[in-house]
């Protein structure tokens, strides 16, 4: 599982991370389903929570998400946060399946990231189950295969919709990302499917899976259990 690594908004100025509950559903999935988890993140080091998706923050925007705080307050998860290993010491061929999750600092460092575009394509060309979620679907937008064609050419994918886009501009009071997954994607040729706004939802095409936003975690991780079998 990717996350990704602190960065600053370049649209509103404020620190970004990875959110929460985009790591720990899915990972509540895998690791009850009996697998062996490993969180790394593009440069390695500290990785930290978007603080909108920490049910501890006095926004309370996530208070009710009392699995990500159940985690939270385990000593041993939050640990391997401290120190996450970064991909270029990781080798693919000692992991079944990758799932690069979202948040915001994805939308300001994951596109330019050609390493981790390139680690998600060996996963992908090698048949392995290639899972993106939510802003994290975004790497996709600079993802290409061998061949040259982009991933999501003629593919079936979701992730964060115009109208999540909408709700969070509206709350903010401005535009919050620098781009829409969306409208790139489809720009790309990507057939991009949605759901009502903040629904849970996750797509396959072969061995390619996506989820909509946060709240699609554990459908994610379910369709990736389904290609492992």
């Amino acid at each position: 599982m990717i996350v990704a690594n602190p960065s600053v908004s370049t649209t509103l100025g404020w620190p970004v991370g990875f959110w929460a509950a985009e790591l720990i559903h899915p990972y509540d999935s895998f690791v009850k389903a009996g697998c062996q988890v490993t969180i790394a993140s593009p440069k390695g080091g500290k990785v930290e929570f978007d603080s909108l998706s920490d049910p501890r923050d006095a926004q309370g925007y996530s208070k009710d998400d009392t699995l990500s705080l159940e985690y939270i307050n385990k000593p041993e998860f939050m640990e391997l946060l401290e120190n996450t290993p970064a991909i270029a010491n990781l080798n693919p061929n000692d992991f079944d399946a990758i799932v690069v999750c979202g948040g915001q600092s994805p939308m300001f460092t994951f596109r330019p990231d050609k390493e981790l575009a390139n680690l998600f394509v060996k996963f992908y060309e090698s048949g392995k189950p290639s899972a993106a979620l939510c802003h994290g679907t975004c790497l996709l937008l600079e993802t290409k295969l061998s061949s040259g064609d982009y991933i999501i050419k003629s593919k079936t994918i979701t992730g964060f919709a115009n109208s999540e886009e909408d709700y969070a501009d509206k709350a903010i009071g401005q535009q919050v990302m620098p781009f829409r997954i969306e409208d790139e994607a489809q720009k790309l040729g990507a057939n991009f499917l949605t759901k009502a706004a903040f629904s849970p939802y996750a797509v396959r095409d072969g061995n390619l899976i996506t989820g909509q936003q946060q709240n699609s975690g554990h459908a994610t991780a379910k369709l990736v259990l389904e290609v492992l079998g």
